[in-house]
């Protein structure tokens, strides 16, 4: 028996009935996605509250500055490993194909919404394989830079000048890592139906065609079916 495509994943499977649903993400996917989103937004707010003085009001949503300052570096701690989680499931799915090539060349009928003339893809388009690499880079760059300055453990180890560097770069990345995470939201929101595979778990068979048809089809032939849905 040949071998599983290289996007299908555990727990993909197609369940005949009206209308036909899609296992897109297992319970301990989605846990791991919402961990890693509820960590971002964490750090975000704290990381923001601590960059400027006028955003300093926000320390009051951890317990004021110096509670902000001290929880900061733990929750990318958390961050980093439930993202390490979700790129060991993700990264095979999102190796670049040919077609998606084909699929930024027409971009523009990506806008517009004309399925019918982009390439069948399989589980993850090419804007979704940016945010996921991107995101991977980013959060490397976040803790590595973050150990630096983080001086409660780490301050012996490094001098003044790598720390005013890995300052600057920390601070970029993180607004890099923002940026990021609004493209995610608002594509998640645009592409109606993209929501429901993070909250319950499944699309529709028509969702899973006009978007991801390739991998619908390697569910298909594969013969990943469940039990008819009720």
């Amino acid at each position: 028996m040949s071998a599983a495509p290289y996007d299908v994943e555990g727990g993909d499977q197609v369940h005949k009935g009206h209308p036909v649903q899609v296992d897109r993400y297992t319970v301990a996917a989605r846990i791991n996605h919402w961990i890693t989103a509820i960590s971002l937004i964490l750090l975000a707010i704290s990381g923001l509250a601590l960059f400027h003085p006028s955003l300093y009001f926000l320390t009051a949503l951890f317990g004021g500055g110096q509670l902000t300052r001290a929880i900061h570096p733990w929750i990318g701690v958390v961050l980093f490993f439930s993202f390490a989680g979700l790129f060991f499931r993700f990264w095979k799915a999102n190796l670049w194909k040919s077609e998606d090539g084909t699929w930024l060349r027409r971009i523009r009928d990506v806008i517009a919404g004309n399925e019918e003339k982009l390439p069948e893809l399989g589980k993850y388009n090419a804007g979704q394989k940016f945010v996921f690499w991107g995101m991977s880079f980013l959060i490397l760059v976040l803790i590595g830079s973050g150990l630096v300055i983080w001086n409660v453990y780490f301050s012996s180890f490094t001098s003044i000048e790598q720390q005013r560097i890995a300052l600057l770069v920390h601070a970029l990345a993180a607004v890099a890592i923002i940026c990021v995470w609004i493209i995610h939201v608002y594509a998640a929101i645009w592409v109606k139906g993209t929501i429901s595979a993070m909250t319950r778990g499944q699309v529709t068979g028509g969702w899973a065609w006009r978007h991801h048809r390739k991998w619908l089809r390697e569910l298909v032939a594969g013969k990943r079916t469940g039990t008819p849905a009720e």
